[in-house]
């Protein structure tokens, strides 16, 4: 019987400032465990992705993120105390019911990446 067990996906995202977006995403509060050949990998509990060195603006406008949490208000409520969006110059929106049964709110990184901060809604 092979072994097809998955243990890890990450998304490679784009960096327009590399160093600016590394320490965006650890004031953010991703710890970033390695960094080398225009790649950096950062995780969160379970969640993680790599920042590239590397950026193409068709593909920032195009790219988007998505964060589930447990808790999006207490996500919200560190962002904004914190002062993250106004020490980077990025868009942080409210946080909104969607029809999709989540409660979500929008965080743009310094490169234009959109994230979706979401938890579920039953």
């Amino acid at each position: 019987m092979p072994n097809l067990r998955v243990t890890e996906v990450k998304a490679f995202v784009p960096a327009r400032d590399f160093e600016l977006s590394k320490r965006f995403y650890q004031d953010l509060g991703f710890t970033m465990a390695s960094d080398g050949g225009g790649v950096a990998y950062f995780h969160h509990d379970h969640a993680s992705f790599l920042l590239q060195d590397f950026c193409v603006d068709e593909h920032i406008q195009n790219f988007m993120m998505h964060l589930l949490v447990e808790d999006v208000d207490d996500w919200h409520r560190k962002i904004t105390e914190s002062g993250l969006a106004e020490k980077y110059k990025v868009a942080l929106g409210q946080v909104e019911l969607q029809p999709w049964r989540m409660r979500d709110f929008t965080l743009f990184d310094p490169s234009g990446v959109l994230w979706r901060i979401a938890q579920n809604v039953k």
